[in-house]
């Protein structure tokens, strides 16, 4: 199940099962006020009846002055119900018979238990119905999913011919021609095309349950040495040391990479990029001294860019995946001096 997939069924389930819960949880209040009412009124009648045979086991009978009592009137007080009955032939005394607290509270507990009996059941199969309902309710959200993704990656495989042939006919054409800045745009929209068929495909992949066990370090060095062939200009600082990671190798790859990538395209001439992973914090840093963001809040959004190469969905995908990697991502940038990125890895770091 997806991210996607695990928020709509939480939503579904939350909504579903908390308005039932609700529903019921008034319902069985009402009841169990009304089953108080029931216990009182029984109590009370015979009460009555033993006023008349006498027949009083259950209740406490007393003799005393009639005062301003009301007859054949129920009472409740914290000794429990009582109710006051006149005697024949008398008109100053009357008759006075006590139901106990003790005995009353443990009615009264005996009907909660029942109460919370059959609420609990009634939850339990709630809870059951709310989790079809949310299973029921995210299969036309899986299966547009599906199909969306399906489409995207049939249309994927589809952009290598096309590309291929753009590729190799733009060789041919400068080696007929010569260096040229329309050939090299050609051949540039056809890197940025791959550079965004390599992001979808990363993005497409479920990287919360494909891990693997692998250096920091040692990533970063390979990721280095090919980038200082293309910009053999940079200066590369790397102040990493051997730290495990478990995440899945190739998204958290892509991430850097990215990131990298744009650190050296966009930096000054003879510039630098430093990249210090801290220990104690988790947290790493890619500082780089390039031209800087005007808006680094929205440099997550997509098709946001502030350079005329790229489409500006590069870094899109990189928030993306790093929310699915359980990394916390940050920018700090400032123009002319350069830019920050600060990745947390402390839910990927075992040592």
């Amino acid at each position: 199940m997806t991210k996607v997939e695990l928020e709509s069924f939480l939503k579904s389930f939350i909504l579903f099962f908390s308005s039932l819960g609700l529903l019921i949880a008034t319902l069985f209040y009402i009841n169990y006020a009304k089953e108080i009412q029931t216990l009182n009124e029984t109590i009370f009648s015979e009460m009555r009846v033993c006023s008349y045979d006498f027949k009083c086991d259950q209740f406490h009978m007393d003799f005393i002055e009639h005062k301003k009592q009301k007859l054949y009137t129920l009472y409740r007080d914290e000794n429990g119900l009582s109710s006051y009955y006149p005697i024949p032939n008398s008109t100053k005394n009357i008759m006075l018979l006590r139901f106990s607290s003790e005995q009353y509270n443990k009615e009264l507990q005996t009907l909660k238990n029942d109460a919370l009996v059959q609420f609990a059941t009634v939850l339990g199969v709630v809870f059951v119905l709310s989790i079809l309902f949310s299973f029921y309710a995210l299969y036309p959200l899986r299966n547009a999913l599906m199909l969306t993704q399906e489409f995207i990656k049939d249309i994927l495989h589809d952009f290598n011919t096309p590309l291929a042939s753009l590729r190799l006919n733009s060789s041919m054409l400068k080696r007929e021609i010569g260096e040229n800045e329309k050939v090299n745009r050609i051949e540039q929209s056809v890197e940025n095309i791959l550079n965004l068929q390599q992001h979808l495909r990363s993005y497409l992949e479920n990287h919360t349950m494909q891990k693997e066990q692998f250096d920091l370090k040692s990533l970063f060095e390979e990721q280095i040495s090919l980038l200082e062939k293309n910009y053999p200009d940079i200066n590369f600082k790397l102040e990493v040391k051997s730290t495990t990671l478990l995440a899945n190798k190739k998204a958290f790859t892509r991430v850097i990479d990215n990131i990298i990538t744009n650190a050296a395209k966009y930096n000054k001439k003879n510039g630098s990029i430093s990249i210090v992973y801290e220990h104690e914090s988790k947290n790493l840093h890619i500082i780089d001294t390039g031209k800087g963001i005007k808006n680094p809040k929205r440099i997550f959004d997509r098709f946001y860019k502030e350079q005329e190469r790229g489409i500006g969905i590069g870094l899109h995908i990189v928030k993306k995946l790093c929310e699915e990697l359980g990394i916390t991502i940050n920018v700090k940038s400032e123009i002319n001096h350069g830019t920050t990125f600060i990745l947390n890895l402390s839910k990927l770091t075992l040592s």
